[in-house]
C-alpha cells in the first residue's frame, strides 16, 4: 500500500490560500512540508536539504475534494454526452457494458479517473462503486487507487445490471476493513449500502462510513433506518434532490454529510428551484461537491464550482422573481470553495486532516500558476480558483508530501501506455456488449 512521502518540501513564496476560518485573509508566505506534513507556516522560512518549490507568482492552497465520483466508469468517457434519462444511461453503462467489466477493466478504469484528478488538482476522492461484481474487481479498484496515488476512500457497492450479484459484499466487509482500515495508508474502504439495512448494520459493526444515492421521488427513507447508531455523521447522502422537508429534517437531526453533483443533478434533471445545496445549508448542513460520472463530464471539479455558482444564483433569483419572502442570499466564492475543500474533508470522515492548510495536517497540496492570460491579475484569489482557473493552471501536486504533478506534467506516468490499454479496454467492452455510441468517428477495433 502507498506510503506517505519523507522528504523535506518548502513552498517558497505563495498566496496562501489555507481555507482555515481562524485563519487570516490570504497572504504572501512559505509552507514547509516533511514526512508527509505541514510542519511550518509563515515568512522566510529556511529549511535545510529541502526541496524548494519557488511559488511566486501562484495560489498555494489544500487539494480539492471530490465528494462522489463513479471511478469505474472511466472507459466510458462521454459515451453519453447527452443522455437525460437515467433508466436509459443505466441500461448502457450496466447492463449493456458494466455486465461484462472484467478486474481489469475495473483496474483501467478507476487508475484512469484517479490520475485525471490529480492532474485537475484533486487529491482524495470518494469512489462511488455500484459495480463491486467480485471480491476480485473490488481488489482491483482498490489497486488502481493505491498504485496512483490518490487518497480515496472507496464504496463498496452492489452492480446495477441484473446479472450480477451481491451476494459477497456483507461478508467481504470484514476482510476489506482488515485490509485497508487499520494503517494509515491513503486508501480506506466504505459501503455504498443504498438502503439495505443489513448491509448498515455490518457496516457499522467495522466502524465503516456508508454512502446512500437518494433521489426523493425514487426513494423512502423508512423509519427502521431511526435504529439508534445507524443515521449519524458517518453516512453520506448523496444528490438528495426533490426530497420532502421531513426527510431533510431526519438528516439534519442526525448531522449526515451532504453531497450534490451540481453538473450531474441538471443533466438527468434530478433537481429544481428548491436546490438541494441549498435546502442542505439551510439546515446547517456542509455540502460537499462531487462529479459523479464521466460517461458525460471529465475529472474536474472546477466545472462543478462553476455550476453551483451560477445554479444557485439562478434557483434563489428564480424564487425571488417568483414572490418568496427571505429567499437565502446569492452564494458566494467562498462557500463554493468550502464545498470543494473543507466540506469534502467532512463528507470522507478527514477533516482534522486534510482540506485546509494548517501544521500537523497531512501535506495534501496543490500549486496553482496565475500567470495565465486568462486568470491575471489576482484581485482575489478565492474568486480567482473558483471563476478563473482551470486544470492547466495546476503546476503542482501533492499527497502526503509526495509530488503527484509537478511543472504542469503528471510524474512517473506513462500515458502512452495507459491510453492503449484504456483503448483496449472500452473497445473489448464495446464488442462484448454489441453497444456502438452515437458519437461521430467512433471506430472500434478488435480488442485483445
Amino acid at each position: 500500500m502507498s506510503t506517505q512521502g519523507n522528504s523535506r518540501t518548502l513552498f517558497k513564496g505563495g498566496t496562501l490560500l489555507t481555507m482555515e476560518h481562524a485563519a487570516p485573509k490570504p497572504t504572501v508566505g512559505d509552507l514547509l512540508v516533511e514526512g508527509g506534513r505541514i510542519v511550518a507556516i509563515g515568512s522566510n522560512l529556511a529549511a535545510i536539504d529541502a526541496v524548494v518549490i519557488d511559488a511566486a507568482g501562484s495560489i498555494v492552497m489544500p487539494g480539492l475534494v471530490d465528494a462522489h465520483h463513479h471511478m469505474w466508469l472511466g472507459v466510458m468517457r462521454r459515451m453519453m454526452p447527452n443522455v437525460d434519462d437515467l433508466f436509459a444511461y443505466i441500461d448502457v453503462v450496466a447492463e449493456k457494458l458494466g455486465a461484462h467489466y472484467r478486474p481489469l477493466d475495473m483496474y483501467l478504469s478507476t487508475k484512469l479517473t484517479a490520475l485525471a484528478c490529480l492532474d485537475a488538482g484533486i487529491t482524495t476522492v470518494v469512489d462511488a462503486c455500484h459495480s463491486s461484481r467480485s471480491p476480485e474487481h473490488t481488489d482491483a479498484a482498490l489497486d488502481a487507487l493505491d498504485d496512483s496515488g490518490i487518497r480515496a476512500l472507496h464504496m463498496v457497492g452492489a452492480a446495477m445490471d441484473k446479472q450480477a450479484s451481491s451476494a459477497h459484499i456483507p461478508g467481504d466487509l470484514k476482510r476489506l476493513a482488515d485490509n485497508w482500515n487499520q494503517s494509515d495508508g491513503l486508501v480506506r474502504v466504505g459501503l455504498f449500502g443504498q438502503l439495505n439495512i443489513d448491509w448498515w448494520r455490518t457496516a457499522r459493526a467495522l466502524d465503516m462510513r456508508i454512502l446512500t444515492e437518494f433521489i426523493g421521488d425514487l426513494a423512502k427513507l423508512g423509519p427502521e433506518f431511526d435504529e439508534q447508531g445507524l443515521l449519524g455523521p458517518h453516512n453520506i447522502f448523496n444528490h438528495c434532490t426533490r426530497m420532502p422537508q421531513e426527510t431533510w429534517q431526519r438528516l439534519a437531526a442526525a448531522g449526515v454529510n451532504v453531497t450534490v453533483n451540481p453538473r450531474s443533478d441538471a443533466l438527468f434533471g434530478f433537481d429544481d428551484e428548491s436546490f438541494a445545496y441549498q435546502q442542505a445549508v439551510d439546515r446547517g448542513l456542509t455540502p460537499a461537491l462531487g462529479i459523479d460520472l464521466d460517461t458525460a463530464f471529465g475529472s474536474d471539479l472546477f466545472g462543478e464550482m462553476h455550476a453551483l455558482f451560477g445554479q444557485q444564483r439562478s434557483a434563489m433569483r428564480y424564487r425571488r422573481f417568483r414572490g418568496e419572502e427571505n429567499v437565502p442570499a446569492p452564494i458566494s466564492v467562498q462557500a463554493v470553495l468550502e464545498a470543494a475543500t473543507v466540506n469534502g474533508a467532512r463528507a470522507a470522515g478527514l477533516q482534522d486532516q486534510i482540506g485546509a492548510l494548517s501544521v500537523g495536517r497531512q501535506a495534501d497540496i496543490i500549486m496553482v500558476r496565475t500567470d495565465d492570460v486568462a486568470v491575471f491579475p489576482v484581485t482575489d484569489p478565492v474568486g480567482t480558483i473558483v471563476q478563473a482557473v482551470e486544470r492547466a493552471n495546476v503546476d503542482t501536486v501533492m499527497v502526503a508530501g509526495k509530488v503527484r504533478k509537478r511543472g504542469g506534467k503528471l510524474v512517473g506516468v506513462d500515458l502512452a501506455k495507459l491510453q492503449a490499454e484504456v483503448t483496449r479496454s472500452r473497445d473489448y467492452l464495446l464488442q462484448a456488449g454489441g453497444y456502438r455510441p452515437e458519437g461521430v468517428g467512433t471506430r472500434v477495433t478488435a480488442a485483445a
